[in-house]
């Protein structure tokens, strides 16, 4: 298969970028978007030019690592990672353009590289539980009831790559913030923070410079893990809860 690609091209955070195009060959239908852009690579470092800069890790569609716009859609055209993007995907001499995730919070550290750390302080500002030191707990001195566990499952299997914010025309962090949210709060060990952390989560949420939520849906459509849209409706809930509340355990 061989296709075009244009590719973002951008040196630093501080430099204009650009796009360049690339023809690209001898790509097998099944290889994955990211070993396209492997081929790619070797052809440019054997022929003296920079490689393009992209992230990526396990390869696996768990650690959330790899993240690019393909032809307009965060991952692009399949609901999952882009390293779990096969080229099989796509058509024989197809353009496609690639660029990095497009958000203020977002900024650009080299070509399809982008400093997503934002995500990080969020997680930090709420992200963890209270538990009694000393010798391991009886497994069932804490009951979990079924629905709590199954909602908590469903919404930490977020990875935290950012397509929620790349897909939304806002560029907003709530499907995000409310998968942590309702991970931590829908069981028992996340009761102690429960308003405290929601207040601080979406508070620091709104200070990394993430957009405002409208609700248009985008970001669980490109969500690669299916975290539901509802998720933001219980954030909403649980911040009204927390601000009626007062500040909780926060002070």
């Amino acid at each position: 298969m061989k296709f075009t690609l244009r590719v973002w091209r951008q040196r630093d955070a501080a430099a204009a970028g650009a796009m360049t195009t690339y023809e690209v060959d001898g790509v097998s239908a099944d290889m994955s978007f990211l070993e396209m852009l492997d081929h790619l690579n070797e052809r440019l470092i054997l022929s003296g030019d920079t490689p393009v800069a992209f992230d990526h890790d396990c390869r696996e569609g768990i650690c959330g690592a790899c993240g690019v716009v393909i032809n307009g859609q965060a991952h692009g055209p399949e609901r999952t990672t882009a390293c779990q993007l096969h080229m099989r995907h796509f058509r024989d001499g197809d353009t496609i353009d690639v660029e990095p995730w497009r958000a203020e919070a977002f900024p650009v550290v080299r070509d399809l590289v982008v400093d997503r750390s934002a995500f990080d302080r969020v997680i930090a500002s709420g992200g963890y539980v209270s538990v009694p030191t000393g010798s391991a707990p009886e497994a069932h001195a804490t009951p979990v009831p079924k629905a709590a566990a199954d909602l908590a499952f469903d919404h930490a299997a977020c990875i935290g790559c950012g397509a929620c914010v790349a897909a939304c025309p806002n560029g907003s962090a709530m499907l995000f913030t409310a998968a942590k949210v309702v991970h931590l709060n829908a069981l028992p060990q996340g009761a102690p923070e429960r308003e405290s952390r929601v207040l601080d989560m979406v508070d620091t949420m709104d200070a990394q410079g993430f957009g405002g939520c409208t609700n248009t849906g985008e970001c669980a459509t490109a969500c690669p893990k299916g975290i539901p849209l509802s998720a933001i409706g219980t954030l909403n809930r649980e911040y009204l809860r927390a601000t009626v509340k007062g500040r909780g355990n926060r002070d």
